[in-house]
């Protein structure tokens, strides 16, 4: 399981993870909440699954810098 969400990408992912499980303690206190597992997740572990399905990644792209 390689990496391939960035660092950017993945923050949001945390944030909004966070945000929507609050829905399940406070505000409307639904279930629908629980959603939020799954951006907080792929953001923590950095790892996407559907990013890997369709080939996509948001991490930065190795420096390719030749030495002199």
């Amino acid at each position: 399981m390689s990496r391939n969400v960035g660092t950017v990408d993945r923050w949001v992912r945390v944030l909004l993870g966070l945000g929507l499980l609050a829905l399940v303690f406070v505000g409307p206190k639904t279930m629908w909440g629980l959603i939020g597992l799954i951006p907080f997740v792929t953001g923590v572990v950095s790892f996407c699954p559907l990013y890997s399905l369709f080939g996509w990644s948001s991490c930065p792209l190795p420096s390719t810098r030749a030495s002199h």
